[in-house]
């Protein structure tokens, strides 16, 4: 089975997915679809739309929006060329990486001259899926998102094309479709409260410019005539619609708005029926995992993001780390002790350095070891006794 957090994941991939017997995806309509129905246009991934199935339950966030944008810029070099070679690709997905040179985008640093055009292409795209500094301030945000991650795609296409990205490319696309948010919400009937943190989340995930919204916004000075692609035009139609999205409903302001951005755009009405349709159904089935849709206290949304990540953490280490745990006789009498009554200060400070002990031989949780991972501590304390042999805890006896 894949695993995208570990190095050497994109050679997992070639090999499980036989991308030698691949076919090319030839139609850009059906291409888009598939993006559409799997989250990734409205950036919540909910399935990866791979050649093989790949099931993504009990996945981080990050992990599916790798696989997610990794296959979807093979997709884009399949629609664009007319055989498969995976060598170019990579090497053409890398080089296109390397001449965004996007703010902020401190991977140059870090690369080793030693590292294969595919690691290379994976600490591109880690990167890349990663909305803000570092994990303990990005669960702090309700701003955790990839939204605007198909850029990438649509980039690609156009560096396949052309040889180079074209000029202000990247930085073009993002402000128009932030502008484009803006308007739409402003034509928007029913304001809600997500309506300011939509702004701020497509804000949040412009990685090519520093935005400052216009004065004066409209239609006709968003110069949309720059946009040429099929590609491009629908999934400005999409962002506008689910701006506007409010329960499935859209008054005659609303779908006005839409159907002129489409007719600047060169793009049917029918189109934009589907698009309404397709959003309004998607966001429905998938509202409450969302995170635009669900504003809550931010130190309520850290516990619940955290307690979800550590849980994820122990199930997939939980056999060794039993092990370790049950090999330190100490820690086992303290948790067994901390069951029936509570520690003092002395034993809770001995019961988190012995834990952090087995921390370091177990390379996917030294996350607890990490400036600040020592919040996370009660939360990992708090899940072992549910993994350990009933048989250290007397409570737990029938």
């Amino acid at each position: 089975m894949i695993n995208p957090s570990v190095p050497g994941w994109i050679a997992k991939f070639y090999s499980e997915q036989k991308i030698s017997e691949m076919e090319l995806v030839s139609d850009s309509s059906s291409f888009y679809e598939s993006l559409q129905t799997s989250g990734f246009i409205y950036g919540h991934i909910i399935a990866l739309h791979t050649n093989t199935p790949i099931p993504i339950q009990g996945w981080f966030k990050e992990e599916v929006s790798k696989v997610a944008l990794f296959n979807s810029l093979l997709e884009v070099y399949l629609l664009t060329n007319d055989t498969l070679n995976w060598s170019e690709f990579i090497e053409k997905t890398v080089s296109y990486y390397n001449e965004m040179h996007p703010e902020g985008f401190n991977l140059f640093k870090k690369l080793l001259p030693k590292n294969s055009p595919s690691l290379t292409l994976e600490k591109f795209i880690d990167e890349r899926v990663q909305t803000n500094e570092n994990s303990i301030i990005k669960n702090f945000s309700h701003l955790v998102t990839n939204a605007l991650l198909f850029i990438d795609v649509l980039g690609f296409r156009q560096f396949l094309i052309h040889g180079n990205i074209p000029e202000k490319y990247l930085k073009r696309i993002e402000e128009t479709i932030v502008n484009i948010v803006t308007l739409a919400l402003k034509v928007k009937s029913d304001k809600s409260q997500y309506d300011d943190l939509l702004i701020k989340l497509f804000e949040a995930s412009i990685r090519y410019s520093k935005f400052s919204a216009p004065t004066k916004l409209n239609l006709d000075s968003f110069q949309l005539e720059y946009f040429t692609d099929e590609l491009e035009k629908k999934y400005l139609i999409d962002i506008a619609g689910m701006a506007m999205w409010n329960d499935g409903v859209l008054d005659s302001n609303e779908l006005f708005f839409l159907k002129e951005l489409a007719a600047k755009l060169s793009i049917s009405e029918e189109f934009v029926d589907q698009s309404v349709l397709k959003t309004n159904q998607f966001i429905s089935k998938h509202k409450k995992n969302i995170p635009y849709f669900n504003y809550s206290n931010p130190v309520k949304h850290f516990y619940e993001h955290t307690t979800q990540s550590v849980l994820t953490l122990l199930a997939r280490n939980k056999t060794r780390l039993v092990k370790e745990i049950v090999q330190s006789k100490e820690l086992m009498m303290l948790i067994a002790i901390s069951t029936t009554r509570d520690l003092d200060e002395k034993e809770k400070k001995k019961i988190k350095k012995q834990i952090l002990d087995v921390c370091k031989t177990i390379p996917s949780l030294t996350i607890f070891l990490l400036p600040g991972g020592s919040l996370l501590l009660p939360l990992l304390i708090k899940f072992i006794p549910t993994m350990l042999p009933s048989s250290f805890n007397e409570n737990l006896e029938d």
